[in-house]
């Protein structure tokens, strides 16, 4: 029995999609292929085939599909392989994936090369990159998916626009290092990028231990926005109103019902309680200096 499941997200309507579904079915031939019918069918996927034996789970589309297989895959020893066909694959990114190239990704996936990379969650639900809450979660609440459906990429910054005029939120942050009275907006990494290639927390890395977080205190929504523009471009965080540290743990609470997203799923409110389980997550992909 071949012991490789592939999960797919269908959801896709663009010709460039409906191609690379065609492409992943074509090299996952002789593997048992599941088309996905919603984020929860994924999760329910992945987590049956673990409890079923199979050794490895991959899921093919962006990060959205991945947060849900790998949501299913926590707590298992199966491993998770990648086929980055989605508009989003900065988890490919990080893990430094041919993203362009589905047969090199597929033969990494058949090379049995095994990363072990830390395991974040939030309230009890996993996220392999990132995390926010405020600003960008605010941008997921209020981006439909018919927006998205009409506009693409170009709707979340139409949301953002919409919302910078507003009033931010107060948060509160406890960490097992720091604590802030005070902030607008909370951005939580486990790997370097948020929003694409961009290095965005400059010293995170996935497997060491650690909660990357980036607080802005006391700013209002148009300048957080203005300085996001900037700092994908820069190496440091210039401004005093920004703090950047790492933590094992972080809880974030508010007085006002504020949003919190992991990896672009939008997954309730404050307060939220940050986690990580250290090397709890099978990667296949190549060890770090062979990517690509």
């Amino acid at each position: 029995m071949n012991k490789t499941i592939v999960i797919l997200n269908p959801a896709a309507r663009s010709e460039r999609a409906r191609k690379s579904q065609a492409r992943v079915e074509s090299l996952a031939a002789g593997c048992t292929v599941c088309a996905s019918s919603s984020a929860a069918d994924a999760e329910k996927l992945a987590r049956n085939a673990a409890a079923e034996g199979f050794d490895k789970v991959v899921a093919a589309g962006g990060d959205g599909t991945i947060h849900a297989v790998v949501n299913g895959l926590a707590g298992t020893s199966a491993a998770l392989g990648l086929l980055p066909i989605g508009t989003v694959n900065v988890f490919a990114l990080e893990l430094g994936l041919p993203i362009h190239n589905l047969d090199m990704c597929w033969n990494i996936i058949q090379a049995d090369d095994v990363r072990l990379v830390d395991l974040p969650s939030a309230n009890g639900k996993y996220f392999i990159q990132l995390a926010g809450v405020g600003l960008d979660a605010q941008v997921v609440k209020e981006t439909s998916l018919a927006f998205k459906r009409n506009f693409g990429p170009l709707s979340y910054l139409i949301s953002a626009a919409q919302i910078a005029a507003r009033q931010p939120p107060r948060l509160f942050l406890e960490s097992s290092h720091t604590t802030i009275d005070e902030a607008s907006f909370v951005l939580i990494g486990n790997g370097r990028r948020y929003g694409g290639p961009f290095p965005f927390f400059k010293h995170a890395v996935m497997n060491d231990g650690l909660l990357d977080v980036v607080a802005f205190k006391q700013v209002g929504y148009l300048e957080i926005i203005r300085y996001l523009q900037d700092v994908f471009f820069s190496s440091e965080i210039r401004l005093p109103q920004v703090e950047y540290f790492q933590t094992e743990r972080l809880r974030i609470s508010s007085d006002e019902e504020v949003p919190v997203e992991l990896d672009g799923e939008l997954v309730g409110n404050c307060p939220v309680e940050f986690e990580l389980r250290h090397h709890r997550l099978r990667v296949l992909a190549p060890a770090v200096g062979k990517a690509r």
